[in-house]
C-alpha cells in the first residue's frame, strides 16, 4: 500500500503533488487545507483521511480535529498541531501532524512521528515537501518528496526595522488599508505584506515578535519584487 502524506496546502494543490497522489492508494492530509475544493480533488478516486487545521474555519466544521484509524494493520493517529498529540498512543504506530511547515521524520518508542512539511504556498525560503509511505508486511518505509519551485520566496521588507514594519502593517489593517497600498507605503514586497496580514487575521492578538516567529524571518533580504503571485486580498 502506498500512502500520500501532505499538509498545509493553504489553498494550493500543485500539479507535482497531484502526480504523486495519483500513484498512491490512500491520501492523508494534516490540515490547513483552506478550501473544500482541495479536499474534493484529493478524495475523488481514493480514500482521504483529513484533519482540520487552525486556518480551516467555518467551511471545515465537519472535518475532525483528530483521527485514529488503521491501514493494512498499521495504527495511525492524525492531528494538525504536534502540541495536541495525546499522551496515550496505545495501538498507534504512525503519528502524522503538520502546522510548522517543516519536514520531520522521527522514530521514537517504536512509533513513527511524521510531519510532511508544506506542499502548498511557499513561505520565505522554506522547502516544499510531502511524503509517501509504503506499507509492506507490517514494515513502514518513508520517502521524503522535495518539490522544486520557480516562484520567488516571500522576502522580508527593505527597511532595517522589520518589527516596526510589522507594527505599521498591523495598524494599516485596522484602518482598512489594502495590501498593495501598505506594500508601497512601507517599502515591502506584496508577498511579505500579505503574509503578515494573513497571520494577523488568523491569530488575533498576536504580537509583532510572534508574527516574525511564525514567518521565521532570520535576516533582512532586499531583492526587487518583479512579480507577485498574491492577489491584493487576504486569502
Amino acid at each position: 500500500m502506498r500512502i500520500a502524506v501532505l499538509s498545509d496546502t493553504h489553498g494550493l494543490l500543485r500539479p507535482e503533488v497531484i502526480e504523486i497522489v495519483n500513484t498512491c492508494d490512500v491520501v492523508l492530509h494534516g490540515g490547513d487545507i483552506n478550501t473544500q475544493k482541495i479536499a474534493d480533488e484529493l478524495s475523488k478516486d481514493k480514500p482521504l483521511y483529513i484533519v482540520r487545521g487552525n486556518n480551516d474555519k467555518e467551511w471545515a466544521e465537519h472535518i475532525p480535529a483528530s483521527l485514529r484509524f488503521e491501514l493494512d494493520g498499521i495504527g495511525f493517529y492524525m492531528v494538525h498541531n504536534k502540541k495536541e498529540i495525546p499522551l496515550d498512543l496505545t495501538g498507534v504506530d504512525v503519528v502524522v501532524f503538520g502546522h510548522s511547515h517543516k519536514y520531520l521524520e522521527e522514530r521514537k518508542d517504536g512509533r513513527l512521528f511524521l510531519n510532511p512539511g508544506s506542499c502548498g504556498k511557499r513561505r520565505f525560503n522554506q522547502e516544499i515537501t510531502m511524503a509517501v509511505l509504503e506499507l509492506k508486511g507490517g514494515e513502514i518505509e518513508v520517502q521524503r518528496i522535495d518539490i522544486s519551485h520557480t516562484e520567488p520566496a516571500i522576502h522580508a521588507p527593505r527597511e532595517k526595522d522589520i518589527r516596526k514594519t510589522v507594527e505599521n502593517i498591523s495598524k494599516g489593517m485596522k484602518k482598512g488599508e489594502t495590501i498593495k497600498y501598505m506594500a508601497e507605503k512601507y517599502g515591502c514586497t506584496l508577498e511579505f505584506t500579505e503574509q503578515v496580514c494573513r497571520i494577523i487575521a488568523t491569530h488575533p492578538g498576536v504580537t509583532g515578535e510572534g508574527i516574525l516567529n511564525k514567518m521565521e524571518v532570520n535576516r533582512i533580504q532586499n531583492p526587487p519584487c518583479k512579480t507577485s503571485l498574491i492577489d491584493d486580498t487576504i486569502a
